[in-house]
């Protein structure tokens, strides 16, 4: 341990030793008359202080991982189907809490009943449930099963018309999916645990979804908290039992290509040809419904601009800038200007922020580091409420040892180097030493900036490693797959960096504690690297046309993240004509729209598109922005009816929506698995082709 450590370590202690003699002091020194004083002006420690704190390892029940066992494996079906569809993941941080604490709530009311209950549900155990819940989950998004380890498949090589060699294509298989996610998951875990007395304690970051989940989770073990979440929960369960029969319902007009309520024109033919109109999808409404207005209309306008404006437009330069008799799918035609102009939105997007995060960072640390050089002594009880004292008491009460990060680091990265070359033989070992020198720094760059921001660029961080990895391996040894397996290395680490701090603000907020946190987290985690595979290899086998342009499940991303790796090996060359002007003007024009949103405030800037958010449709069309607007209409005349209604209910309702229609995949699964079709095909044809349709059959 370095002297700046032990000295670090040191001020810590003597702090958790002040902080315990301020509280005292407070509770000798304060009667009950200012004690119900601080109650009334907000203090939430106030309200539980007659409430025993569990230690660390009460806080990790049995309970508590079952249920995070079962809520994670309904959040992997969730996640996975909204990856495979169009990658737009709502927090569902919300929805995790709310049903973790119905589940346990309702388990320990029925215990108590029959005076068999030993230990009572806290606001701890609850913290311990989200935790692991969204580490679970979150695998599904980080493991790339909708981006880079899907975009190593044949399927995507075959629709990037790049070499389909053995050297640049990797079949999904179960076996070495949970493998690879075993040994690159939990290192961005050790990385960051050092750090967070100082994000936490010193540095004071906000982490906006942290802090919010944590006073949710307060909210809910109050007397009043509680009535709220039975009214929730019974809101979430009526729509969730709608929106699962309706998938359901809509499974019986399905049978064949093009079949069914998806495939409903609902704004007429002509639209539908160019991807816009509803498809009565229940998880999109309710995204649109916990989605920001801004993110439903950027989606919109950048369908508009596209499948309205620009592709019929460079359409009608078919047989000039593009062959007239080539496939709709290949790369060198049409489809090539849909995913090349929404890569370089999304590039010019992530680099910005990339920037302005980095900056962010760079100016928070310098005052940080200004501030504590230059601060003077004071008392510390003038500065601290009661809420800051009790909560960083016991924050600062469970260490985990440097050595423990150490240890965990170094052996999982000599682990990682030795067994990852054995999965992908293009990634040698040296690029995986390098990923992981640079990874700590990255990794407290990535929570840092969450922590100012609440903006996680994982996924920027992986598009870095695709490029300079890919371009390192070079074509010819597999620069692609080293270039995609790189980028999940990163990503990984990095979000689960980002993501156990949120972690530790919510455990700060909640009281419960960091090992608990850590330890949860770690839980959470290893489920998800074998539920998330499970779950994907589950829509592999069932749906065979996965990740194909106009199936159900296209996985956008996984095209253009293979995309990026062919990019960053083999440059520029296989774009059409003029494709690549048009894709610097939109990159230049994506940053140029952050920079106008910057400078106008927040007043205006509230009303410009998010270039990110405008490239998803370029894609893949309008229809799930439609859907997404619907949800957002929703709630606005929600809103404008019964605002305090629809605050307290909007997001059981709209987790009700996703969770319904997002459990559904499991039983089509299994039906399709089981080979169980639908009975009924349902199409929509023009009159013309109608008539053509009853000649034929007539004759």
């Amino acid at each position: 341990m370095t002297m700046a450590n032990r000295s670090e370590d040191s001020d810590l202690i003597n702090r958790e030793a002040h902080m315990e003699k301020a509280v005292e002091a407070r509770e000798v020194n304060m009667g009950d008359e200012e004690k119900n004083k601080e109650k009334a002006v907000g203090s939430i420690e106030r309200i539980f202080e007659n409430t025993k704190v569990p230690s660390w390892k009460e806080q990790l029940t049995l309970r508590a991982f079952v249920v995070s066992l079962v809520l994670g494996v309904l959040f992997s079906f969730i996640v996975m189907k909204l990856n495979l569809t169009t990658g737009i993941i709502p927090s569902l941080n919300v929805s995790a809490g709310l049903l973790g604490f119905f589940f346990v709530k309702t388990y320990t009311k029925l215990l108590e009943k029959a005076g068999m209950l030993k230990q009572p549900f806290t606001r701890q155990e609850n913290t311990v449930i989200q935790t692991c819940v969204v580490a679970s989950s979150g695998i599904a998004f980080s493991g790339g099963f909708g981006s880079y380890l899907f975009g190593m498949s044949q399927t995507i090589a075959e629709q990037s018309n790049d070499d389909t060699g053995s050297h640049n294509v990797k079949t999904p298989e179960l076996g070495w999916m949970i493998g690879f996610l075993f040994v690159v998951s939990f290192l961005g875990l050790f990385s960051v645990v050092p750090l967070r007395k100082i994000m936490i304690i010193k540095f004071k970051l906000t982490y906006p979804s942290g802090t919010a989940t944590a006073h949710l989770i307060n909210s809910f073990h109050t007397p009043q908290g509680a009535k709220l979440v039975k009214k929730q929960v019974k809101a979430l369960g009526k729509f969730f039992s709608f929106s699962f029969l309706w998938g359901f319902f809509q499974w019986f007009f399905t049978a064949g290509e093009d079949c069914g309520f998806i495939q409903f024109p609902s704004l007429g033919l002509k639209a539908y040809k160019n991807k816009f109109y509803f498809d009565f999808s229940a998880t999109y409404v309710g995204v649109g419904m916990i989605c920001p207005y801004i993110i439903n209309i950027s989606l919109l306008v950048g369908a508009i601009l596209s499948w309205g404006i620009m592709w019929p437009l460079i359409g009608a330069r078919k047989g000039d800038w593009f062959p007239a008799d080539i496939s709709s799918s290949s790369l060198h035609g049409l489809q090539g200007y849909r995913v090349f102009i929404a890569i370089a939105m999304i590039l010019g997007d992530g680099l910005y922020n990339f920037l302005k995060v980095l900056s962010l960072t760079i100016r928070g640390l310098i005052k940080e580091f200004h501030d504590h050089s230059s601060e003077l002594p004071v008392d510390k009880d003038q500065i601290l409420s009661y809420d800051d004292q009790r909560r960083t008491q016991l924050f600062l009460k469970d260490q985990i040892p440097i050595w423990v990060a150490l240890c965990g680091y170094f052996g999982i990265a000599i682990i990682s180097m030795a067994t990852v070359p054995h999965i992908f033989p293009q990634l040698k070992w040296y690029y995986i030493l390098v990923i992981y020198i640079f990874a700590p720094v990255l990794a407290f760059c990535n929570a840092y900036g969450c922590g100012l921001t609440d903006w996680s660029l994982a996924s920027t961080y992986g598009k870095l490693a695709i490029f300079t990895i890919g371009a390192w391996a070079g074509a010819e040894h597999g620069g692609v797959i080293a270039g995609l397996a790189a980028c999940g290395v990163m990503m990984n680490i990095v979000s689960t960096a980002s993501d156990l701090m949120q972690d530790f603000k919510t455990g700060y907020m909640t009281l419960a504690s960091p090992k608990s946190m850590f330890v949860s987290q770690v839980i959470g985690t290893a489920m998800g690297c074998v539920i998330s595979p499970s779950v994907f290899y589950i829509f592999l086998k069932a749906f065979k046309n996965l990740g194909k342009p106009g199936s159900e499940y296209p996985a956008p991303y996984a095209l253009v993240y293979r995309n990026m790796a062919i990019l960053g090996v083999e440059g520029f060359d296989a774009l059409p004509k003029n494709c690549l002007t048009l894709c610097y003007v939109f990159f230049a024009g994506a940053i140029l729209i952050n920079i106008v949103k910057e400078l106008v405030g927040k007043k205006w800037s509230r009303f410009i598109p998010l270039p990110m958010a405008m490239a998803i449709p370029f894609y893949l069309g309008a229809y799930f922005a439609i859907d997404m607007c619907v949800g957002s209409l929703i709630l606005f005349v929600w809103q404008k009816v019964d605002r305090i209604k629809a605050d307290a209910f909007g997001s059981a309702v709209a987790s009700g929506l996703i969770c319904g229609d997002g459990i559904w995949t499991l039983p089509s699964s299994i039906l399709a698995l089981c080979g169980v079709q639908p009975p009924i095909c349902m199409k929509f044809l023009s009159r013309k082709n109608n008539s053509r349709v009853d000649a034929l059959l007539a004759s």
